[in-house]
């Protein structure tokens, strides 16, 4: 697909991958959408995209929804394409993460980062798919993690809402094959790999190659020109995604070797004061 004068609507769009994603848009001519909850930030962040504005008719429009809401993202699509045409592109860029001991995760940090992570992906996509399927065109971008392949240490409440948007588009990229729509899925390094675990219980990683939005945005580019349905940005992704499911037991024991260490290496005397606070 080429992206010269297409309509990308982008959520999550005013930071972070999703603002880093739509400067590579406008740089290739298409005309970007960000769609966002704070307006504040949305109107700086296109105020901040204006000069890449380099053809006549390239345009950047923003809508505030909350993607969890499906009426409210429904509604700032359906007002975006009528400002700016056809939704050509969309990349579900908003999500949030959350790392944290299992038992010291309050019960409402799993269903608020399923509902953004997962139902704010769904909510997207299932307000552009019948408009991509009426014109047989499309191409649907959704941003999961290499968490979504193999389950992280600390990571229980964040993981399993980016295995379910992987989920999503492995059933997507069959079921909308016909229309030529084109699924794919985004694999960020976007938690520490192997994660260590300190005698307080806090999380850290020895991996460097956290996620960096722009070479991330650069690699949705060449995904979705290329029409992959796999998109990473780095080695350590790229091996992790490609060994996938195949390889789990290899990679649990790598994940669970720092873990190992720690457990084996003599600790300090501590009182009996239970852990405090989320990591």
């Amino acid at each position: 697909m080429r992206l010269l004068n297409k309509h990308v609507i982008i959520t999550g769009g005013s930071s972070g991958l999703g603002f880093a994603t739509a400067q590579r848009m406008l740089a290739r001519g298409a005309s970007v959408s960000l769609i966002a909850r704070n307006r504040i930030r949305l109107v700086e962040a296109a105020e901040r995209l204006q000069p890449l504005v380099n053809r006549a008719g390239q345009r950047i429009e923003i809508a505030t929804a909350d993607v969890r809401v499906r009426n409210d993202v429904s509604q700032a699509i359906a007002d975006l394409i009528q400002r700016a045409g056809p939704c050509d592109v969309l990349i579900a860029a908003a999500g949030s993460i959350q790392a944290g001991a299992f038992q010291q995760l309050d019960e409402q940090i799993f269903h608020d980062l399923m509902e953004l992570n997962y139902f704010g992906t769904l909510n997207a996509i299932r307000a552009v798919v019948p408009h991509m399927q009426s014109r047989r065109v499309g191409a649907l971008v959704a941003v999961s993690s290499v968490a979504g392949f193999v389950g992280s240490l600390g990571y229980s409440a964040y993981t399993p809402s980016k295995f379910a948007v992987r989920g999503l588009m492995e059933v997507l990229r069959q079921e909308l094959k016909a229309y030529n729509i084109t699924s794919s899925v985004v694999y960020p390094s976007d938690v520490p790999m192997p994660v260590t675990q300190s005698n307080n219980g806090d999380q850290s990683g020895n991996n460097q190659q956290q996620l960096n939005p722009d070479r991330l945005a650069q690699a949705i580019v060449r995904g979705i020109l290329k029409r992959r349905f796999i998109i990473t940005a780095d080695a350590q992704s790229s091996w992790v995604v490609r060994v996938g499911n195949f390889g789990s037991p290899l990679l649990n024991r790598f994940f669970a070797r720092p873990l190992k260490r720690s457990q084996q290496q003599p600790k300090p005397h501590e009182d009996n004061t239970p852990p405090t606070g989320l990591v």
